[in-house]
């Protein structure tokens, strides 16, 4: 997926934009406010409409499985990214602006601090925090917690860093409005620029470096254009990096890169057991720049979206390779001699998907599913928020939604079967050429310490918290 081309479309329809924000405000008028300044036939879905009698309203819009229900926790915050939960409770989201997306800015830092009060699933104290516009940020994906200090990407769109806070539980933001550098020189230009990360209980940052290009072309998304070779974008982009949240200072580099050929790897998570896992946004444009190896249907259908499994030192194929889901294999692009599928080149030697889903859904958020609040079935598998297409026609535009994939033994219990968790995001079907009228764009998901899932949208600026009021456990 290509960000700048998505969100560039998003609020072009005054009159509906202007529906949607009286309908959020109706929502959450009661929140106090405060800024610091500072082919799918895989699809094996059993989502339907929770039972009215045992949720409140209307689940926010969105469709869920029997005996789920969703509270709006919060509304119209600003393009929300990625959320984390603490221990008590409060919620932490990042949210995003810049060139991604239209619309002004809005006031205040783009760091954003929640408490739901009265144990009603919605925030009534939220407050902003950090540098805002004024001060030449735009905000950023990744968002952490460790140690009792919060983490964040911040900066503009020449460079991005990741900055730590201590926060103070009682008002629910930092201590000092000066935050310390934990890595600093972050590239913030070309396709992909945000940096979300993980980190894990020593203190091991791993983060996203984005692609700065679709498929490494001598011309990016060019007519015909040959990748090049040597890729050497895959020196500074396109991997996984990882960094100690212990210390300040840090300076991007080569050096620090953990795996290599992951396109963009928005979504990063620790599943139970501690072994690192990523998605990856599967390149574009297969049949717009290569229309004599190419049909339409192929454009629409390939490649396949990827769960990865993280390794020090794993070549995951981009850009050399892609993973071809009607074939269930990594195949050879194109741009590296490709022919429509068949050649396969040294892909063979690269590592595969955990499991694979539609094309050009575009996977945000990952988390593994550790509580005891739904059904045990859910326990140890993956909810994935998938931000929804832009690049499907002549098909219609899908995604928009949360799967859930069941894990067995530490893996997927089938890598090509998953489940539709939550829908109706998008507010309705769409055509080829209609992301930019869906209501909300899923994008973070997180677990809450009472085991409740975060869902975020940064088209709408909403988060959904989603609980369980059924029997069957």
């Amino acid at each position: 997926m290509m960000y700048g081309r998505r969100f560039v479309r998003m609020a072009r329809d005054p009159a509906r934009s202007l529906v949607v924000a009286v309908a959020a405000i109706a929502l959450v008028g009661c929140a106090k406010t405060e800024g610091t300044g500072g082919s799918d036939s895989t699809i094996a879905s059993n989502t339907q409409t929770a039972s009215t009698s045992a949720c409140a309203g209307d689940n926010g819009g969105i469709t869920l499985p029997t005996g789920f229900c969703a509270t709006v926790f919060a509304d119209t915050i600003g393009h929300v990214r990625h959320i984390v939960v603490a221990t008590n409770g409060d919620v932490y989201v990042n949210t995003w602006s810049g060139p991604y997306y239209s619309g002004p800015t809005h006031s205040g830092g783009f760091l954003v601090a929640l408490r739901d009060t009265n144990n009603d699933g919605k925030a009534d104290i939220v407050k902003r925090f950090g540098p805002d516009a004024q001060q030449q940020n735009g905000g950023g994906t990744g968002i952490g917690l460790y140690k009792g200090a919060l983490y964040a990407e911040e900066g503009n769109t020449s460079e991005k860093r990741i900055v730590r806070y201590e926060i103070s539980t009682a008002s629910m933001t930092p201590k000092s409005p000066t935050s310390e550098t934990i890595v600093g020189g972050l590239p913030a230009n070309g396709d992909h620029p945000m940096h979300p990360f993980a980190i894990d209980a020593s203190g091991n940052m791993y983060m996203d470096i984005g692609s700065a290009t679709n498929s490494c072309q001598i011309k990016n998304r060019t007519l015909e254009s040959s990748g090049h070779k040597p890729c050497t974008e895959l020196q500074t982009r396109a991997g996984i990096w990882r960094y100690d949240a212990n210390k300040t200072n840090q300076k991007f580099s080569p050096a620090e890169r953990y795996a290599t050929g992951i396109r963009n790897a928005v979504g990063i998570a620790f599943d139970p057991g501690g072994q690192l896992y990523s998605t990856q946004h599967g390149r574009d444009q297969l049949v717009d720049n290569w229309p004599k190896r190419y049909t339409a249907v192929q454009g629409q259908n390939l490649p396949a979206e990827e769960l990865l499994k993280i390794e020090q030192g794993g070549d995951y194929g981009w850009p050399t390779c892609y993973f071809d889901g009607t074939q269930a294999k990594l195949v050879l692009a194109p741009e590296n001699g490709g022919d429509g599928g068949k050649a396969l080149g040294d892909c063979p030697t690269k590592k595969g998907p955990e499991a694979y889903f539609p094309a050009h859904w575009a996977p945000d958020g990952l988390v593994f599913y550790s509580g005891s609040l739904f059904p045990a079935r859910y326990k140890g598998g993956a909810f994935i928020a998938f931000h929804g297409s832009w690049n499907r026609a002549p098909g219609a535009q899908q995604g928009y939604n949360v799967v859930f994939v069941p894990f067995s033994a530490g893996k997927p219990v089938d890598p090509a079967k998953y489940e539709i968790f939550a829908d109706g995001f998008a507010g309705g079907p769409l055509g080829p050429d209609a992301n930019d009228k869906a209501a909300h764009r899923p994008t973070g998901i997180t677990q809450g310490p009472d085991g409740a899932l975060y869902i975020t949208d940064d088209k709408g600026g909403r988060i959904w918290k989603v609980t369980y009021k059924g029997s069957g456990k």
